[in-house]
């Protein structure tokens, strides 16, 4: 059964044969997509036209084949990312191809540009092969300064971002792990903060073993966090199974030092943090039984794990991923201002200590304004980008990755 389409103009007339749907303010938006290419510099008669074109622009080439790293000083490449997905994790869509992740990967883009001054081109590719990934954006490298991985499934993600990191000189970052793993950090640590406690003192349950799942985990033990215990379909990730794919494999060695097997459910008994990032729905009883003054970050859109009128009954902070409840986890409050610091000392990689600082000083925004209902800053908070991005760029120099 063909998908109806829902008419985006505001008057009566249709855009397709046969469609006859109200007005929808979502594909007015759309139409003809949300981005396009301007030029920075002008061309208005045969001196600009010289200059930027031929025979001007033939110095330049010139000049870069001689030494290369001119590059980044005259093309745009020193501040473009490239967007690249293959469309099999799109959101909570799932596999839905490349053509129909652009409107998302165009939304990441004007994203990039909108908080953190940076271009990035949407690439959705025609293949899920991983190999074909990797080596399709190999070969794209030399247009831009880093790669932003976006909505591509688990666990194919982790090998392509691997393969990736290893035969590229520019930095390579998927969002839906790091992204969200350093917004969870920032508000981790203010929650901590608010209730008088460190992360060392916190034991945390993760619903959900895929992507961001994984990350998080990692991330959070890497900061100092006391123990993580990680659930999937099937229960805890725990070493007593026989049904783990290598990544779980690797993540129950890392994780549940408490020992705990079974389901998410009894993994949250007496748990300080729960963090969801699967969908789904935790019971109640589950939730009352967090320990005291336990923090609920339920993620999962447009409906959280955990309702947050739920949340509050036990909960002393309560975090969603939706922008109408306070303390939004929105990765758009990470990812610009790590590219732009990594961009601006052309720093080969985004290492994890660039990602923790990038997480304390997105939880240091809040300062003295730290409540309940804020342990992290709004995206349109003008603070954001420019300390992230200053955080990073110093890290990057600290660990020796930077090279301006």
């Amino acid at each position: 059964m063909a998908a109806e389409i829902v008419n985006p103009r505001s008057d009566s007339s249709t855009d397709h044969e046969g469609a006859d749907e109200p007005f929808d303010p979502a594909f007015a938006l759309h139409r003809g997509g949300k981005m396009a290419v301007q030029a920075t510099v002008p061309v208005r008669d045969k001196d600009d036209l010289s200059l930027a074109y031929t025979p001007g622009v033939a110095k330049v080439c010139s000049a870069i084949a001689e030494r290369p790293e001119l590059v980044h000083d005259y093309t745009w490449k020193s501040n473009v990312v490239a967007v690249v997905t293959d469309g099999t994790a799109v959101l909570g869509l799932g596999d839905i191809g490349a053509e129909a992740s652009l409107p998302v990967m165009e939304g990441k883009a004007i994203l990039f540009k909108q908080f953190g001054g940076v271009d990035a081109v949407p690439i959705a590719l025609a293949t899920k092969d991983a190999d074909e990934i990797v080596e399709t954006v190999v070969r794209l490298a030399p247009s831009f300064g880093g790669v932003n991985l976006e909505d591509i499934s688990a666990p194919r993600c982790f090998e392509i971002e691997r393969k990736l990191q290893e035969r590229l000189d520019i930095p390579v970052f998927h969002d839906d792990q790091h992204g969200t793993a350093v917004v969870t950090l920032a508000a981790l640590r203010n929650a901590a903060k608010l209730t008088g406690r460190t992360l060392g003192e916190l034991r945390a349950v993760i619903s959900g073993a895929g992507a961001a799942g994984v990350a998080i985990a990692k991330f959070l033990l890497e900061a100092g966090l006391g123990d993580v215990a990680v659930a999937d379909r099937k229960g805890i990730v725990s070493r007593d199974r026989d049904d783990l794919t290598p990544v779980k494999r690797e993540l129950a060695e890392l994780t549940n030092k408490a020992g705990i097997s079974g389901s998410l459910e009894t993994a949250l008994d007496g748990a300080d943090v729960f963090i969801g990032v699967s969908g789904g729905t935790v019971p109640e009883p589950a939730v009352a039984s967090m320990a005291p003054n336990s923090f609920v970050f339920a993620m999962a859109n447009p409906n959280p794990e955990v309702h947050p009128d739920v949340a509050h009954k036990y909960a002393a902070v309560v975090a969603t991923g939706r922008s109408d409840y306070p303390n939004q986890i929105n990765n758009v409050l990470a990812f610009p201002g790590i590219f732009a610091g990594a961009l601006q000392v052309r720093a080969s990689r985004i290492t994890e200590g660039m990602k923790i600082a990038a997480a304390d000083a997105l939880a240091d925004v809040v300062g003295n304004e730290l409540s309940a209902d804020y342990v992290i800053p709004s995206p349109f908070d003008e603070r954001v980008a420019p300390a992230v991005t200053a955080a990073v760029a110093a890290a990057a120099r600290a660990e020796g990755v930077a090279r301006s």
